[in-house]
């Protein structure tokens, strides 16, 4: 079997196994190490002009994990999982462009004049935006992101649920987070203490139109 054919096998086992788990064994924890790297592979997902507006602020130690109970409406499991990653959107990313697209200069994909371009055309029509408009944007590269760690996750044994139940100005008040930064999802992480129960999805029949919605 040729490694091609094995990583599509290993990538479907791992879409079929990956589940939302709300009940985590609270004596396992991952290495900053480890988390950093799930952290660095997420972050190969797309996003809008590649501006990569997602933040991320883990919340590891124990006492802020309980506290963050609360604000996360009661759900129990973020002060079970080993972590909490809670994905913010940046409404100034576009600020990074040049340093974004020095690195694609770097890399031989792009001459420096190309570059200059790019990142005046960006820094342009992202900052003109209001910020409900860049909002919407940054849920839609957060979604992207979030969807890869959990996947990434689940690859390497761990076990997550994706939280947009919870009190986004009480966190934020919580973390003293700059209007700059908006939050997006909280995602809990760790080793199930049980299964993810069983979720019905509609078939893609139910789901798909071909070419035209009548």
């Amino acid at each position: 079997m040729s490694n091609q054919v094995q990583t599509v096998q290993d990538l479907y086992t791992v879409l079929k196994e990956r589940h939302s788990v709300r009940s985590y064994d609270p004596s396992v924890r991952i290495s900053r190490e480890e988390l950093t790297e799930i952290l660095e592979l997420a972050s190969t997902a797309p996003s809008s002009s590649n501006i990569q507006p997602w933040r991320f602020l883990v919340i590891d130690d124990e006492k802020l994990k309980e506290e963050l109970v609360t604000i996360a409406n009661g759900q129990k499991h973020v002060a079970e999982a080993a972590a909490v990653i809670a994905v913010l959107g940046d409404l100034e990313s576009y600020n990074k462009a040049d340093q974004i697209y020095s690195k694609t200069v770097e890399a031989g994909q792009m001459t420096e004049e190309n570059k200059n371009a790019m990142v005046q055309r960006i820094v342009q029509m992202y900052g003109r935006l209001p910020k409900d408009k860049l909002h919407n944007i940054n849920l839609l590269d957060a979604g992207l992101v979030s969807m890869q760690l959990m996947l990434i996750a689940r690859a390497k044994g761990y076990d997550t649920v994706p939280m947009g139940g919870f009190n986004a100005e009480k966190f934020k008040e919580a973390y003293s987070l700059p209007d700059t930064l908006v939050p997006a999802v909280l995602i809990a992480i760790g080793k199930a203490a049980a299964p993810g129960r069983f979720t019905g999805r509609l078939s893609v029949d139910e789901t798909t139109f071909w070419n035209s919605v009548n």
